[in-house]
C-alpha cells in the first residue's frame, strides 16, 4: 500500500554516471551502486515507485572525443552505450538486495536488456519494479538530462529528482566559494536566466513545458531522500 502522507508516490531517479565512481571518479564502484541500491530500496519500501535514468561519464565523456575531433553522434553514442553498462551495474546491485530490476534501453541490446517501451515501463512500476531506463533518448545531440525530463514525463512521474554531490542549487560553485548561496525554490525561468548547472536548457524547457518539478538534493546525505518524498524541505525545488 502506498503511504498516504507521501508527498510524491512515483519519481524519476536522474542519477550521474560518476554517483557509481569510485575515489578517482572514474569507472564503475560495486560499494557505490550498493549504496544506491540501499537507499532506492528504502524508497521501494515507503511504496514509492521508481524509475531510474543514469548518466555515462563515469565510463566515457562525449566533450573529450569531441574536442579532438570526434563526430558529435558517434561520441553521443559511445556515451548511450556506457548508460547501459551503468544501468546493468545498478541492476546487479538492486537485485542482490531483492529488489525486482528491469533494465529498458533506448537503444534496442534484446542479449541484456528490453527495449524502452513506455507502456511496459508504467507496468513494471505498477507491478511494484524498479525500471532503469539506459541509451538515453535514443538520439545523438540530447543529454542524459534530457532524457530524464522525457521518461519523467512519459511515465506520470509525479517530480523529477536530480540527485548530486551538494545539498541544493547554489548562486556558485559551493565546493569552490565558501560563501555561495543556496537557493530553496527557483523558477524554471530564473534556473534557466541565471543559467545555473541544475540541468540544461533542453531539460529545463521541456519541463517547464509540462509543468514537471525538477528536486535537486544530496543523495548521499542518509535522510535526504526519504525526507524530500515527505515534502520536508529538502534540496532545492524549481517549479
Amino acid at each position: 500500500m502506498t503511504n498516504p502522507t507521501l508527498k510524491y508516490k512515483r519519481i524519476l531517479l536522474k542519477l550521474s554516471g560518476e554517483s557509481l565512481a569510485g575515489e578517482k571518479g572514474f569507472g564503475i564502484d560495486p560499494d557505490r551502486a550498493e549504496d544506491i541500491a540501499m537507499r532506492v530500496k528504502e524508497v521501494r519500501q515507503l511504496g514509492v515507485d521508481v524509475a531510474i535514468v543514469i548518466g555515462a561519464g563515469n565510463l566515457w565523456r562525449g566533450r573529450s572525443g569531441i574536442d579532438r575531433g570526434m563526430d558529435r553522434a558517434t561520441a553521443d553514442y559511445m556515451g548511450m552505450l556506457a548508460t547501459v553498462m551503468n544501468a546493468m551495474a545498478l541492476m546487479d546491485a538492486m537485485e542482490r538486495l531483492d529488489l525486482v530490476t528491469r533494465v529498458q534501453s533506448a537503444i534496442e541490446m534484446h542479449a541484456v536488456a528490453e527495449p524502452y517501451i513506455r507502456r511496459r515501463a508504467i507496468r513494471h512500476l505498477e507491478k511494484g519494479r524498479v525500471v532503469i531506463m539506459g541509451g538515453g533518448t535514443g538520439n545523438p545531440y540530447f543529454s542524459t538530462d534530457t532524457a530524464a525530463a522525457l521518461r519523467a514525463m512519459e511515465i506520470d512521474a509525479d517530480v523529477l529528482i536530480k540527485a548530486t554531490k551538494v545539498d541544493g542549487v547554489y548562486d556558485s560553485d559551493p565546493m569552490k566559494n565558501p560563501n555561495a548561496v543556496r537557493f530553496d525554490r527557483l523558477s524554471y525561468m530564473e534556473t534557466i536566466n541565471r543559467r545555473l548547472a541544475v540541468m540544461d536548457s533542453t531539460a529545463i524547457s521541456l519541463c517547464m513545458d509540462n509543468n514537471m518539478p525538477i528536486l535537486v538534493l544530496n543523495l548521499w546525505n542518509p535522510d535526504d531522500l526519504r525526507r524530500a518524498l515527505y515534502g520536508e524541505p529538502v534540496g532545492t525545488l524549481v517549479s
